[in-house]
């Protein structure tokens, strides 16, 4: 799982959420192993106990679980087990090849322990899961070196502030050392990426040369400030562990004893390794080339149908997916064409996409005034919605939930809005992030659609509410792309139902963003399958989308490293509507949205087929 945790926390896990990538866990070990040892003989007393065969699954399914991030330090402080603080995960190809035999021997063990046809209906679906996932990882690893381990969306060089940032707390002292060792724990940490990366390019596996311009910003950014430079203003590590020290009920002395040993690792330590980053990284944008799709890589085309059956969770080909992509944004286009109307406007669609773009009147001022604005004005609709899910959901979440502004050493790369997960304990709330860096890319009137999307009852329901169910761990922090992020854009057209969006332009912001998504199937599969240029790319969605041309560019180069992954939006969104419609053909009066709801959220994220089950086994029930 270590390769799926160091995609998750760069991008979303869910990306997953996703960043997205995201949401996905896992790997690493040293003081665990007390701990695996436990869960070893937890799992070898749970197949051989008389107890009740869904009871000895469930302690299958905990104690793997928890062996598997006990093998993820990283993950341990995603979700908010204070443990290994001062590890970071393990980085080599070695590591990645004992994942595989852990992951074979998982598979073997569950299948010969366990008969499926024993188990009850819901323990059946968590076999199943299980049995995919760990199918999945064991063919994965085919293509380990392909996932461009160093992009603008998401790499070590950005995770490890991040990370530190938001993932590492400090509530003691003995936190307070944790922190400095993994500053001093980043050499062999970036450095170990940073070879596998070097492996990959060597095989010609390398992103485009645009690529690098962002990487070498960002990581030049975060070595910038005290105590890296004469700079009075501290670096962004410095910042973050400053004021976390600050706030410890300890002498002053003290606190300035751990900022002086955090100094001492910055400058030895992470500068150091940052300069050696930098340099190769130089060293592979001589030798990249303008090429963008994954057809110009090794197996290229095997390797982008596998990311879009991994990311769709359908066997949907690239040439499906592109006629379907076209054809949504045709229909889009004619229910834009009706608000159009409606406001009186004259003049072509495309006209009006330029005047949305062009007319300051949508969007913020652009100051730390506007951009406050923008957050409060976030949070309010969300806390609105909030107060209204009573018709349409049973279940909520307990979380809270944060709006804040993407960081400055990142904003610039950074994509336009994502969610970070609470932690399991609640200790740290669920976090929707917007970018504010050039707030002519966020206006206002697609600010209610993102605020839905990211916030509630979109993303931070669905993993807080997941986290909080009665199921086993495994499948409250799993990923399903397709199923995370078809319910997020759902979360968006569910708030029309419920009688939201009531300024018509709030409306077109709701149409224009599933129009993104449309577009999307067109682009990636345009890039990827088609062999678009980067450029052809940006000129589709500037042509048929209201987005500003930055954010256009920010889109097809993010779709440019992840091959595939924007594809599982509106399948994703148009499988959960698909089904809902289904269902109210066959119950008819006995349809009910809660439960609906309840059925899809229910089980964590899952691969659509099992979506479509689920659905079907909850009809059958009625």
């Amino acid at each position: 799982m270590r390769k799926i945790l160091l995609a998750t926390t760069a991008f979303l896990l869910m990306t997953g959420c996703s960043a997205d990538q995201k949401t996905n866990a896992d790997s690493g070990m040293s003081s665990a192993g007390a701990a695996e040892n436990e869960s070893k003989s937890t799992v070898t007393k749970a197949a051989t106990s008389d107890e009740d065969i869904n009871a000895k699954i469930d302690a299958w399914f905990e104690a793997s679980f928890m062996e598997a991030i006990f093998r993820s330090p990283m993950f341990l402080a995603q979700i908010g087990i204070k443990q290994r603080m001062d590890e970071w995960d393990e980085t080599s190809r070695e590591a990645a090849l004992e994942d595989v035999a852990y992951y074979k021997a998982g598979l073997a063990e569950l299948t010969s322990t366990f008969d499926r046809d024993q188990l009850d209906e819901s323990h059946q679906l968590s076999y199943d899961l299980m049995v995919r996932f760990l199918e999945q990882q064991i063919e994965d690893d085919k293509w380990w070196e392909y996932g461009y381990p160093f992009n603008q969306m998401f790499g070590v060089h950005s995770m490890v502030p991040t990370f530190m940032k938001n993932q590492h707390p400090v509530d003691n002292v003995d936190d307070a050392k944790a922190y400095i060792a993994r500053l001093n724990g980043v050499p062999e940490f970036l450095g170990g990426v940073t070879a596998n990366s070097e492996s990959s390019a060597n095989k010609g596996i390398l992103p485009p040369r645009f690529v690098y311009d962002h990487v070498l910003r960002d990581a030049a950014n975060i070595i910038t400030g005290a105590p890296f430079d004469d700079s009075s203003d501290p670096s962004v590590l410095l910042d973050d562990f400053t004021v976390k020290v600050g706030k410890l009920d300890i002498g002053d002395d003290e606190k300035q004893t751990l900022i002086d040993d955090a100094k001492t690792a910055l400058t030895d330590s992470v500068k150091p390794a940052y300069l050696e980053f930098i340099a190769v990284m130089e060293s592979q944008q001589a030798k990249a080339t303008t090429d963008d799709g994954a057809w110009k890589l090794p197996n290229g085309a095997e390797y982008y149908a596998h990311r879009l059956n991994r990311m769709t969770t359908t066997n949907m080909s690239a040439e499906e997916i592109h006629q379907l992509g076209l054809d949504e944004v045709e229909r889009i286009h004619g229910e834009m064409r009706a608000i159009m109307k409606q406001v009186g406007y004259e003049g072509t669609l495309q006209d009006f996409f330029v005047h949305l773009k062009t007319d300051p009147k949508y969007v913020y001022e652009d100051s730390d005034a506007g951009r406050a604005a923008y957050i409060k004005d976030a949070a309010d609709l969300i806390d609105t919605m909030e107060a209204e899910l009573g018709d349409y959901f049973s279940m909520t979440p307990k979380a809270k939930l944060e709006v804040r502004a993407v960081e400055a050493f990142r904003e610039k790369s950074a994509g336009k809005a994502f969610y970070n997960r609470p932690a399991m304990d609640g200790s740290r709330p669920g976090i929707y992030y917007a970018n504010l860096y050039k707030i002519t890319d966020m206006p206002k009137y697609q600010m209610e659609a993102l605020a839905y999307h990211e916030g509630i009852p979109g993303h931070h329901m669905q993993f807080a509410v997941t986290q909080e169910l009665d199921i086993p761990k495994f499948q409250r922090f799993g990923s399903a792309t397709a199923h995370s992020e078809g319910w997020g854009l759902y979360s968006e057209y569910l708030p029309k139902e419920m009688g939201f969006y009531e300024d018509p332009y709030s409306d077109f912001g709701r149409l224009s963003m599933e129009l993104w998504r449309a577009a999307r199937l067109v682009v990636d599969t345009g890039l990827h399958h088609k062999k678009w240029t980067r450029e052809e790319a940006i000129d589709y969605l500037t042509t048929n989308t209201p987005n500003p041309e930055n954010d256009c560019v920010k889109a097809i180069e993010r779709y440019i490293v992840m091959p595939g992954q924007a594809t599982a939006y509106k399948i994703g969104m148009n499988k959960i509507l698909d089904l809902r419609t289904m269902s109210k053909e066959k119950l008819g009066d006995k349809f009910d949205i809660k439960e609906y709801h309840d059925v899809v959220l229910g089980a964590g994220p899952v691969p659509l087929d099992i979506l479509e089950r689920r659905v079907n086994a909850w009809i059958d029930s009625k």
